[in-house]
């Protein structure tokens, strides 16, 4: 099971989208395993797109993040990362399919309402940027038997 870093974005907060975008997480099947509304401060905001200073957009992108409230979210699953982005859609919800998080909520070509990992490696170093030890957790789901083909020992 993979382990990916979501952020519903101040525009999913103040819009309130939070709790449809997270029921379609866990309809979907995926495991919410960590969880934290957050004001994400400059320091950490900057941590976080340090790949994308010295970018046109860095600054705005620094403002928007820090301007409200996010929810962050530990999401688990078998390949939770490439379920997740295709859930989330293209990044202009201009251009994002319906369906999609951002097809069906977003117009905007900048605010795109929602963050997800793009790759194990960043995963990894986006969750220890935004949860501590043991705010991740790790507990057992009977119904992933039904989610998950577990028949052959793992699921598929």
């Amino acid at each position: 099971m993979e382990t990916t870093l979501i952020i519903l974005k101040p525009d999913a907060v103040q819009r309130g989208l939070m709790g449809r975008i997270v029921s379609r997480f866990e309809d979907k099947g995926l495991q919410i395993v960590g969880a934290k509304l957050m004001q994400i401060s400059p320091e950490l905001a900057a941590r976080h797109y340090e790949s994308h200073q010295g970018k046109p957009f860095y600054a705005g992108l620094v403002a928007f993040m820090t301007s409200s409230p996010v929810l962050v979210l530990a999401v688990r699953g078998l390949g939770a990362i490439a379920v997740s982005r295709k859930m989330m859609g293209a990044t202009f919800g201009s251009k994002a399919e319906p369906g999609t998080i951002r097809g069906d909520f977003g117009v905007s070509n900048s605010f795109n309402l929602i963050h997800g990992s793009d790759s194990p490696e960043a995963a990894s170093r986006e969750l220890g940027l935004f949860f501590g030890s043991g705010e991740v957790v790790d507990y057992d789901r009977p119904g992933a038997a039904w989610i998950y083909d577990l028949s052959g020992g793992a699921p598929e």
